[in-house]
């Protein structure tokens, strides 16, 4: 049983006076209101303006508002006008506030990734 009583919790809450120092994976939801150092999977993120994440993201859908310094993976992505994101986004969907910045590269998941060839001149001379 959790804290709260239930025994099936939709999601789980990381508040403001909370730090977690590691990777960090869920099959709920998450709420992030504290600071995580390390890479996050969970099912769907929400991040608090004042919040702070410093690894890579990934999860299904993704609304995030505070500081996030590391790549983003997400099928559906909203990037409020508080977020400031440094790193690489991969999303299928994506709405951007104004106001917002990201410093980083955009791919659309449905994007193949580029290929580099090397092409051989067998006839330099």
């Amino acid at each position: 049983m959790s804290a709260t009583g239930a025994k099936h919790t939709p999601f789980s809450l990381i508040g403001s006076d909370v730090t977690i120092t590691g990777n960090l994976s869920a099959t709920v939801d998450l709420h992030v209101d504290g600071a995580i150092d390390g890479d996050l999977s969970c099912a769907s993120l929400v991040q608090g303006a004042d919040s702070r994440i410093t690894g890579h993201v990934t999860a299904q859908s993704a609304r995030l508002a505070g500081l996030v310094d590391g790549s983003i993976t997400a099928e559906e992505l909203v990037v409020e006008s508080s977020a400031r994101i440094t790193g690489d986004v991969s999303y299928a969907t994506i709405t951007i506030e104004a106001g917002s910045r990201i410093e980083g590269r955009f791919t659309h998941k449905d994007t193949p990734a580029a290929e580099l060839k090397l092409i051989a001149n067998d006839g330099a001379g």
